[in-house]
Formats: structure tokens, C-alpha cells, sequence
């Protein structure tokens, strides 16, 4: 984006409304946080009276915190802010359900067996993963079971990632597999499934739950209103930590699928979340 303005030239002075959609991770360290500071200041410079807006289902302290200095140090004026609760941001559309495994072959087992041949009959699954290392190995394993799988990951090309993703809108390919690079800013009506092979963790602190990223991941299902639900695969005493402390930041008591082995357990799952 400051590449373009550079290039077009693009001026300013005219500009009503400047509007962040994702602000969240617009605005963070890991996000596009210099970027969006350096559009503000150009805007600013050119057009004091234009109008900021800034949207997301989420924004952590330090978002805020930050959104702060921005509003005292940059526009010199007030602001208004709304937020919605935590326990009201989880869609009653999109079911949750966890699934205890004994080890990391049955995760896979559990999507190849169960998650992806009850999906066929539904739409399009995104499966996240916490890294491209897991992303790989889930995917090798996917596709010498003889399923079609694309994957995403921060390490491809623009054109590649690109690619991928148009495959999927267009509905070429049903499952596609991702690390939290599609959590923010992806919608696509046609996922009804969410399967979460890790659970998103701050990669400073591993055993504490990235809050925010969760929220997004379990969000790309139900779309538009639709119906959706999200497999949660636990296998470690980590993953069960990290799941209860989800719970209790959400206030929700997420429903334990009976067994990893049973087709019928998973069935009963998405009859409740009205998909069969």
C-alpha cells in the first residue's frame, strides 16, 4: 500500500473516510503495524478532518493501547469505541466440538476416516495447523491416503498463494490446509468445516492460547449466516491445557465427541449442527 501511494501519488486531501477492515492485525507487530501507522500519518498530513474507522471481530490490549497513542498523538481529538463482549463474538451458527486422540496418527486418522468423508457430502474444509513443518506432514500424509489437499503457508510465493486460493473460491479443490495465514480477511461461503489440527498458541509462550487467532479460525466456517462446525484434535495433556483455558476465556463448555474411532459419533455431530 505505501507502494502505491509512492507510485500513483495518490492525493489526499479530498479524503472522507480512511477505513481499516481486520484492524486488528493491521495494527500489530506482527501484522502490517508500520504500514497502516505510515497511511495514517500521510492522510493526516494531507487531511486532518478525515474520518478513521477501524473494524475487526477482535482486538487484543496492546491493539488498543495502541489505537490510543494513535487517536492523542495523531489526531489530537476523541474517539468512540465499541466492543462486543467475549462470550458474544462465537456465531451459535458454527458448532464446537473437541476430539480426544491417543496420538498424532489417529489426528490424522480422524480427519482422513472421518472428517473428510462425511465433508464430501457437505462442501469445502479448511484444516489449520500451527506450523508449515505440521502443514507438511499433513499434507504428504493426505495426499498418499489418496486425497486432493492444497496448502498455504507463509513460505510460498505471492503467485502461488494466489493461485491456491483462487482454486479453492472457485471450488476446484475441497480441502484446503492452512496456518493461521488464513485467519483474517478470508471468506468463503461454501466451508462448512473447520478442523483445527492445532490449536493456535502466542508463539512467545506455547502454552498460553492465542485468543484472537482462535476466534478468526473457527469464524471462516458459517459464513453469511450458514450453518458450520469446528473439530477441535487434542492429543497431549498440552493440547487439553490449552483447550480448558479457551473454555474458560470464552465462558463456553465445548461438546467432547464420544469417541475418535466412531463414525457415528461424528455423524450425531453434525446433525446437531443441522449439515446432515
Amino acid at each position: 500500500m505505501p507502494n502505491f501511494f509512492a507510485v500513483t501519488q495518490l492525493g489526499m486531501s479530498y479524503l472522507k473516510i480512511l477505513v481499516f477492515d481486520e484492524a486488528d492485525y493491521m495494527l500489530a507487530e506482527s501484522g502490517f503495524k508500520d504500514d497502516s501507522l505510515g497511511i495514517m500519518k500521510a492522510v493526516v498530513r494531507s487531511n486532518g478532518d478525515c474520518q478513521v474507522l477501524l473494524f475487526s471481530a477482535t482486538f487484543d490490549d496492546g491493539v488498543r493501547a495502541f489505537v490510543s497513542k494513535i487517536v492523542k498523538d495523531l489526531f489530537l481529538k476523541d474517539y468512540n469505541q465499541m466492543f462486543v463482549s467475549k462470550e458474544e463474538l462465537l456465531l451459535e451458527s458454527v458448532k464446537q466440538y473437541k476430539v480426544n486422540c491417543p496420538n498424532e496418527l489417529s489426528k490424522i486418522m480422524v480427519i482422513k476416516d472421518k472428517i473428510l468423508e462425511l465433508a464430501q457430502k457437505l462442501g469445502q474444509t479448511i484444516i489449520f495447523v500451527l506450523t508449515r513443518n505440521s502443514a507438511g506432514i499433513l499434507h504428504k500424509s493426505l495426499v498418499d491416503y489418496g486425497y486432493e489437499v492444497t496448502t498455504i503457508q507463509g513460505a510460498l510465493k505471492q503467485e502461488d498463494r494466489d493461485k491456491i486460493l483462487k482454486e479453492f473460491k472457485d471450488g476446484l479443490t475441497q480441502v484446503l490446509i492452512s496456518t493461521d495465514l488464513l485467519a483474517w480477511g478470508f471468506d468463503q461461503s461454501q466451508v462448512y468445516l473447520v478442523v483445527n489440527y492445532d490449536l493456535p498458541v502466542k508463539f512467545d509462550c506455547p502454552s498460553e492460547p492465542d485468543y484472537e487467532v482462535y476466534l478468526h479460525q473457527i469464524g471462516r466456517a458459517g459464513r453469511f449466516g450458514r450453518k458450520g462446525a469446528v473439530f477441535k484434535l487434542l492429543c497431549h495433556d498440552r493440547d487439553k491445557s490449552i483447550m480448558s483455558k479457551i473454555e474458560q476465556h470464552f465462558n463456553i463448555q465445548i461438546t467432547e465427541v464420544g469417541s475418535w474411532k466412531s463414525e457415528d459419533d461424528f455423524e450425531d455431530a453434525l446433525k446437531k449442527a443441522s449439515l446432515c
